[in-house]
Parts: structure tokens; C-alpha cells; sequence
């Protein structure tokens, strides 16, 4: 099999995993509380990213961190997973899934703009044309249906669901200055988020309150294909592509998929605004990256 056919296959998987989180993370969140759900996931990847460091014989590259790179995890851990996940987590319970998740979509517009003082790039001027299409998809997305009435959705889920992509976008920033091995990376800065977990559910006196059978499994199945084993498939699949344009377009594939998940395991109704608005983003997204060639 070629390296470009396996990395297809790689970035399939990964796509297709990330198409049912929104489901899984409704489903959990009907049983667990943010932080619980959030705990519980974080610990699983943990544990799985700890168990890819023995099988990929990387322990070596874990022992000899420095305590720099630790300090850099330590506040890497706080912007993701602990921050970022509380804040989108808690926007999935005020919004629907098939709304929560595009609206995180607009990260990559974010991070252009975030890129001129942080990294000190120019905005090319048709990143404002990029910004102004997505955030009419944005518009279009929280309008659940009803693009004539301002206010339809829950404010404040989508002022959380859309400032998540601000986190995501300084923690990519800010990943991208940390060149050690990613499982390392990875591995680090969950096991710093879950001592900030751990912290949380002590002083909140959340111990006792992990019940619900299927709220495990949902929080179990997010630590594994959410944030552990699920991005090295996608970094495996850009390893191995030809080209990484194509494949980091396939990731866009993920939120129309999620809506067949949503609608036939949980029954969400499906707006007619929903496709629209999420074109409207992508193009938004695609426009952009016509000029501006990051890696996500």
C-alpha cells in the first residue's frame, strides 16, 4: 500500500471519530457534569497517551524533559485540555451539538489574526473577506432555524462555543515553539491538566459525583478518541501525505457527518440552517487558507 493511500486511511479514521464526538458529548453530558465528564476523559487520554509512549519506546525522550519543556506543559495543560474543554463542554449543554460545534469551527480565522502579535505575520487582506464569511456562517449556524430572528440560540453558549476557538488558537500558537516528540507533548500536558482536574474536584466536592453508566463510557470514549490516540492518526496521516493540502480539507468532512450521528442516535433534528451556515464557515476557512498555508 502507498504512503499517500495509507495516509488517506489514517486522516479517514481520525474524521470519522471526531464526526461522533458532538453525539458522545451529549450523550455524556446527560448524565455527568462538565467537570466530571471532563475528568474522567482527561485521565483516559492520560493513561492511553502514557501507554503510546512505552509501546513507541519514546520513554527515554519523556525522561529527559527539561524543566522548561515541564513548565511549558504545565501552562499548555491549563489552556488544553482543562480550560478549553470546561468552556466548550459547558457550551454543549446550552446548545444544541449540531450548533456547539461549527461554531468552534472558526478557530483557524482566529488564528491568523491571533498570529500578528504572537507570531508577528502580516494579515493578508483577503483574511478580512475570510473572516467576514465565516462569521455570516456563524450567524447563520446559532440561528437554529430561524435566521430572521435574532437570538434564537442561547447567548451565552454561543459566546463560549465560538470563544473556545480563541484557546485553541493560543494553545496552537503556543505548541507550535515546543518541538519535542508530540506524544511527549501530549502526554505532559494532560497529566498537568489532570492535576488541575483534580484540584477542581476537590475543592468542588465532585468525588461523589460520578454516576450514570452510559455518562462513563461517553467520557471514557472522548478521553481515547476526542483527545488521545485520535490526533496522532491525524499527524500520522500529514506524515505520510504527498501533499497536506488535501488531507487537512477532509477534516471538514467531520461536522456534516456528525449531523447524520446526531440526528439517528440521539435524535437531534437537523436545522436547514445548520449545512448552510457550516458551508458559509468552511468557505470562510478555505478563502483563507488559499494565502496562508498553516497546518492544522
Amino acid at each position: 500500500m502507498t504512503k499517500s493511500k495509507r495516509s488517506y486511511i489514517y486522516a479517514g479514521v481520525a474524521v470519522l471519530f471526531w464526526s461522533t464526538i458532538p453525539t458522545v458529548f451529549k450523550i455524556g453530558l446527560g448524565e455527568l457534569d462538565v467537570l466530571t465528564l471532563l475528568s474522567i476523559a482527561t485521565f483516559t487520554s492520560t493513561f492511553v497517551l502514557f501507554i503510546v509512549i512505552v509501546i513507541g519506546n519514546k520513554f527515554h525522550l519523556l525522561a529527559t524533559t527539561t524543566p522548561r519543556e515541564l513548565l511549558t506543559s504545565i501552562l499548555l495543560g491549563f489552556f488544553n485540555p482543562f480550560l478549553y474543554y470546561l468552556i466548550l463542554l459547558k457550551a454543549y449543554t446550552l446548545l444544541p451539538g449540531q450548533v456547539a460545534q461549527p461554531l468552534n469551527m472558526i478557530w483557524p480565522i482566529v488564528l491568523v489574526f491571533l498570529s500578528v502579535p504572537l507570531l508577528k505575520q502580516k494579515i493578508p487582506a483577503r483574511s478580512f473577506l475570510a473572516l467576514f464569511i465565516s462569521f455570516i456562517g456563524v450567524y447563520v449556524v446559532s440561528s437554529q432555524g430561524h435566521p430572521f430572528t435574532p437570538g434564537s440560540s442561547n447567548p451565552l453558549g454561543v459566546f463560549l462555543a465560538a470563544g473556545s476557538s480563541i484557546l485553541w488558537s493560543l494553545y496552537f500558537i503556543f505548541n507550535l515553539r515546543d518541538k519535542r516528540d508530540e506524544s511527549v507533548k501530549l502526554f505532559t500536558n494532560f497529566l498537568s491538566a489532570s492535576v488541575y482536574l483534580i484540584i477542581a474536584i476537590t475543592i468542588t466536592g465532585h468525588w461523589d459525583n460520578i454516576s450514570g453508566f452510559k455518562g462513563i463510557i461517553a467520557s471514557v470514549y472522548v478521553g481515547i478518541f476526542e483527545m488521545g490516540i485520535t490526533f496522532l492518526f491525524w499527524l500520522k496521516a500529514l506524515q505520510l501525505a504527498e501533499t497536506t493540502d488535501r488531507i487537512c480539507n477532509l477534516v471538514y468532512l467531520a461536522p456534516f457527518l456528525s449531523l447524520f450521528f446526531l440526528y439517528f442516535i440521539i435524535n437531534e433534528p437537523v436545522y436547514y440552517t445548520t449545512p448552510l451556515g457550516l458551508i458559509l464557515i468552511i468557505t470562510g476557512i478555505l478563502t483563507q487558507n488559499r494565502k496562508t498555508k498553516m497546518a492544522y
